[in-house]
């Protein structure tokens, strides 16, 4: 029951407890005592809403940042991680396999506040040896939410 619990929960957290014991033919009571089970195990760490931002604030970008670090000793990337994931701009940090180390997605008000925030803050870390910056310009998926709507992207209309 507790991956069936945990994928159901990732598509919509806001099941009811008799939703999801109908899914998954047990009871109620199972169901919130697995949920909380899980909770304490540190297995569901919170709860969020899947926003589409483009529809809501038309004034805030985001961007997708790859980081190239100098693990320290004993640390390796662990240290670097946590101090980019507590900055408020920074949504996700990943460690990453090939050409680079860790990904941020990073959100700001402007491209600039995210360039800024990028070279002055990021890059400035004494375990960063570079950074390649790249913009989303629009999102399609979010955490297994699709975005799309009715409206189409001209660019997929033309041949260059």
């Amino acid at each position: 029951m507790r991956n069936e619990l945990l994928k159901l929960l990732s598509r919509n957290a806001r099941y009811t407890a008799e939703q999801l014991a109908d899914m998954l033919a047990v009871t109620p009571a199972e169901v919130e005592a697995e949920i909380k089970a899980l909770e304490h195990e540190g297995i569901i760490c919170g709860y969020k809403a899947v926003i589409d931002w483009d529809s809501v604030d038309a004034t805030s970008v985001s961007a997708i940042i790859e980081i190239k670090v100098v693990p320290k000793a004993d640390l390796g990337f662990e240290e670097v991680a946590e101090k980019i994931a507590a900055y408020k701009e920074v949504e996700s940090v990943y460690l990453m396999s090939g050409g680079y180390d860790l990904n941020a997605v990073v959100r700001g008000k402007t491209l600039k506040d995210v360039a800024q925030f990028v070279a002055k803050e990021l890059a400035a870390m004494d375990s960063v040896t570079s950074t390649a910056t790249h913009f989303v310009l629009r999102r399609y998926k979010e955490l297994d939410v699709c975005l799309f709507d009715s409206e189409k992207d001209d660019r997929g209309n033309y041949l260059i």
